[in-house]
């Protein structure tokens, strides 16, 4: 298979991966042969990348960073919880939330079974879904992310636990604002600006109601918008007055919001994402932690598509951790845009003066 965007793609060519709606459940799945009318309601829905067969690619498979069954009951847990906090009533100037350390306790751990389990530390984010089911796929995404940081980090069960609930959670009190500003495409304004922020102190309090929940993961909530420098909210803190469980948070934050396709701007790739949270460190974030976090990313994550410093169009296929700007790609269209006749590799280690100059 090879991840390519939808403008790329013909009628009469299959969906190689399922594209997932906001709960989990599968919109159009794997095998589904395209024709355009799906072709343009997916682009109605806000995808503009898919996985798509291709004889040419036939054995390359991106990992996933946890299974689909684990993934389909995270997904389907927090669009339930969120949607029930959604359409709750703010009584007496608190909220009424379910049980969410019960519900989400055994979601996490299944979780951390996957990544623990899981031999190869690059992480590689590959599923697609409508663009209306962001925030909970994005609260998800961010749960694996920051995992894979505090087992890098050596946190021990409690702090990982601390970490992991924090995240699936941080972005709770998105529930407590009104549904135009969230689904909002352009500018906010300055009152729905200041609206939006609180969303920061609003999810702390809701998680800090919980008996069985951390404060230190409620100060994921509170803490995932502050900077290094102090130019974040909604306190203005620096520096180690910033918990590091938030710290990651905040990095996972950014990373999957870049990278995701949004109504108002083009989705980063892996590498451009990486760049910016680079240039971002000591100012944004720890530079130390995002050097951690970036160890833990695909760069150019299996199936992705390139275009050669020769002019040759390429799929990757294999990720060596040690030289992640360098992976094994398979050839698929040469610079005259005829296919190989067999397909074959290149290892870009051994190709020194061969280079990727951009995905597609």
């Amino acid at each position: 298979m090879r991840k390519v965007h939808i403008n790329s793609v013909q009628p009469g060519e299959k969906l190689a991966r399922p594209i997932l709606q906001e709960n989990g459940n599968i919109l159009l799945g794997a095998g589904v042969e395209l024709n355009q009318r799906f072709i343009d309601r997916l682009v109605g829905l806000g995808i503009d990348m898919l996985f798509i067969d291709d004889p040419l690619t036939e054995g390359l498979e991106p990992t996933t960073a946890i299974q689909d069954s684990t993934r389909k009951a995270a997904s389907d847990t927090i669009f339930k919880t969120m949607n029930t906090l959604m359409d709750q009533q703010v009584t007496k100037g608190r909220t009424i939330a379910p049980e969410l350390g019960r519900t989400f306790r055994k979601v996490f751990g299944d979780i951390m079974q996957d990544l623990i389990r899981r031999e190869d530390v690059m992480v590689n984010l590959t599923n697609i879904h409508v663009a209306d089911s962001y925030l909970f796929h994005h609260s998800l995404n961010v749960t694996i992310l920051a995992g894979i940081m505090g087992l890098a980090r050596g946190y021990n069960r409690t702090q990982l636990e601390e970490l992991g609930m924090g995240a699936m959670l941080f972005d709770i009190g998105m529930t407590r604002l009104p549904k135009e500003i969230l689904t909002k495409t352009t500018a906010l304004t300055p009152s729905e600006r200041t609206l939006m922020e609180k969303h920061t102190e609003d999810g702390f309090n809701i998680i800090r109601a919980q008996h069985d929940i951390s404060l230190l993961s409620a100060h994921c909530a509170l803490q995932h918008h502050e900077r290094y420098d102090g130019s974040g909210y909604p306190r203005k803190l620096k520096r180690e007055a910033i918990h590091e469980y938030a710290q990651i948070v905040a990095i996972a934050d950014v990373y999957d919001a870049l990278t995701s396709s949004r109504p108002y701007r083009k989705r980063y790739t892996p590498s451009e994402a990486i760049e910016f949270l680079f240039a971002a460190g000591n100012t944004y974030f720890e530079l130390d932690l995002i050097k951690i976090f970036c160890k833990h990313i695909s760069i150019y994550p299996v199936a992705t598509t390139v275009l050669l410093s020769s002019g040759q169009v390429a799929v990757v296929a294999l990720n060596d951790p040690l030289a992640v700007h360098r992976p094994t790609v398979r050839i698929i269209r040469e610079p005259d845009g005829t296919a190989p006749a067999a397909a074959y590799q290149i290892d870009l280690k051994d190709q020194h003066k061969l280079m990727i100059v951009k995905e597609l």
